[in-house]
């Protein structure tokens, strides 16, 4: 798969708040980063990756994330989301960044 298959995959799962899927699509310790700064953000990173979006799924039932523009540079791809029904009625803008590997992301970023 190509890296805009593999998070249009990871994306479709996010949007179905089918962890199992979901996780599927990011390496086991997966680091989540800060950016611009870069630091690991150890609160969803690695084995709390799993518990944050389990929370976030289980809490938010109409969680819907809608791509508004996407660059691919190689195994970079970023998104532009607008998020909906985040922890129960919030609407969100999101930036995320994925390095993505043979057939996995390895690592993402989050604008904060």
């Amino acid at each position: 798969m190509s890296p805009e298959e593999i998070v249009d995959g990871q994306l479709a799962a996010y949007n179905a708040r089918d962890l199992e899927a979901f996780l599927g699509y990011y390496a086991e310790d997966v680091p989540v980063c800060a950016f611009p700064s870069g630091d690991v953000l150890a609160d969803v990173s690695g084995a709390a990756f799993r518990k944050r979006y389990a929370t976030l799924f289980a809490a938010s039932p109409d969680l819907h994330a809608e791509l508004v523009s996407r660059v691919t540079h190689g195994r970079i791809v970023i998104d532009q989301e607008r998020v909906t029904g985040f922890m129960g009625n919030e609407t969100r803008t999101a930036m995320a960044m994925y390095e993505v590997g043979q057939d996995r992301i390895e690592r993402v970023w989050f604008a904060v």
